[in-house]
């Protein structure tokens, strides 16, 4: 699987970690799914409103309504998210685990680096299980 993805995109999603070294910062991931896996089109930045955003992201739900609206009216769909690891490296967490998404694609910030992700399920143990997805840059207009 890949996810196709401008270096412009990458490069505000790197900012926006750096600029933030004590929250994690998050964001939606818009385009559409193929057969490879995803092209994100667009990254729509979002408030972090977890109740420690040091160490866990809640994207704000107004955004990701808003996102799941413009999609239901013909914009790009909402194919996953991006989130930070200040201090961490780019691998989900347990924390991420419990929250992922199944059908997601992740986009994780840490220790300056960028991977890629793909929610594939929650097995019997309830937790998330991440398939890693291989970034392919592309200029996606």
């Amino acid at each position: 699987m890949e996810l196709r993805i401008s270096r412009a995109a990458l490069d505000e999603i790197l900012s926006s970690a750096a600029a933030s070294p004590d929250a994690e910062i998050c964001g939606l991931l818009l385009g559409q799914a193929t057969g490879r896996g995803a092209v994100v089109a667009a990254l729509r930045p979002c408030a972090n409103v977890a109740a420690d955003p040091r160490d866990s992201f809640e994207v704000d739900p107004a955004a990701l309504i808003g996102a799941h609206r413009a999609a239901r009216a013909g914009g790009p769909a909402l194919v996953g998210h991006y989130h930070s690891h200040p201090g961490g490296s780019p691998v989900p967490s347990a924390r991420d685990a419990a929250a992922a998404e199944p059908g997601s694609y992740w986009i994780i910030a840490g220790s300056g680096a960028l991977r890629a992700w793909y929610a594939d399920g929650r097995p019997a143990d309830g937790k998330g299980r991440f398939r890693a997805v291989t970034i392919v840059e592309a200029d996606n207009r």
